[in-house]
């Protein structure tokens, strides 16, 4: 189901809303004023680092500062 950023041409809010169909895009209203002058906004994808990671990075495995211990047997 897509969400779309859509900017009121009346009070210039940004606001975002889950559209689930796209002949639907028209009746999108504006959730500060109730405005129904919205233009869809040209937005991106993936702007923020994955969920958990903090850095927006990962790895597979053990972590670097994993060490075996290799004791006599």
């Amino acid at each position: 189901m897509p969400i779309f950023e859509f900017v009121c041409t009346e009070c210039e809010e940004t606001f975002e809303d889950l559209v689930l169909s796209l002949s639907k895009i028209d009746e999108v209203v504006c959730p500060s004023c109730g405005g129904s002058e919205v233009k869809k906004k040209m937005s991106t994808f993936a702007s923020k680092p994955a969920a958990g990671t903090g850095s927006g990075s990962f790895s597979l495995g053990a972590s670097p500062s994993h060490s075996c211990s290799t004791g006599s047997v």
